[in-house]
């Protein structure tokens, strides 16, 4: 095989790994599809932040990529926003529209290269709460709708804060190994009982304290730039 062609693989690897993150969630569409929203959710964190590894490790890095990750950020991050808003009622699936509209904006504000990146809560921040909201829901047995309602709220105005926010858990996650065990925390919590309350708490906490340090603008590192 060329090397043209196998540089040309190797630089389209960690788009491809994009893509792949937004497909598998066609299931959501068919029916009893929402049974798999929990390993969905997982499942697209997870490629998500293998499509940037890739692109570090490969030196693939590209304006396109970046474009094309935001591009399928939006998407799928939409998705999994209606599909669980619409599924706790008219009222939640109103709210996650609006939501659905900050993501939509924020994605599209990306793309133009002169916006400052790193600004506000990034959109995978939004998906992993709505993960912690539905899994502590099944725990403790209540109607996740009002805690959903509040955190679409919450996040389609923090998305758009003009400071960084660079406290959370996975902006901290610099590393490689660092954003693997982001991850495994991730389905540690969906499949140990006893572990979703702390991890949960964990990058909640993180988000209202990054939140509550934006009052303080000059303790806030600029130069902490965050995913999504």
């Amino acid at each position: 095989m060329p090397n043209s062609i196998k540089r040309s693989i190797y630089k389209n690897i960690p788009n491809v790994v994009s893509i792949l993150g937004v497909v598998p969630l066609i299931v959501l569409f068919v029916e009893d599809g929402y049974q798999y929203i929990i390993p969905l959710i997982i499942y697209n964190n997870i490629m998500d932040d293998l499509d940037g590894i890739l692109a570090a490790k490969l030196n693939a890095r590209s304006e396109f990529g970046a474009r094309l990750d935001n591009v399928c950020d939006a998407i799928s991050h939409t998705i999994i926003v209606m599909v669980i808003g619409l599924h706790y009622g008219w009222v939640c699936g109103l709210v996650g529209l609006v939501s659905v509209s900050a993501i939509l904006i924020r994605s599209v504000s990306r793309l133009d290269p002169d916006v400052v990146k790193g600004t506000g809560s990034p959109t995978n921040e939004l998906i992993r709460h709505i993960l912690f909201v539905i899994l502590l829901a099944t725990m403790f047995d209540f109607n996740p709708a009002l805690a959903l309602i509040v955190v679409f709220a919450t996040h389609a105005i923090t998305m758009f804060i003009k400071h960084p926010m660079p406290y959370m858990i996975r902006s901290q996650a610099k590393t490689t190994l660092a954003i693997l065990l982001v991850n495994v925390s991730l389905i540690i919590a969906w499949l140990i009982p006893f572990a979703l309350p702390i991890i949960a708490g964990g990058f909640i906490l993180t988000y209202l304290f990054s939140l509550f340090k934006i009052g303080f603008p000059d303790n806030v590192k600029p130069g902490n730039v965050q995913e999504g």
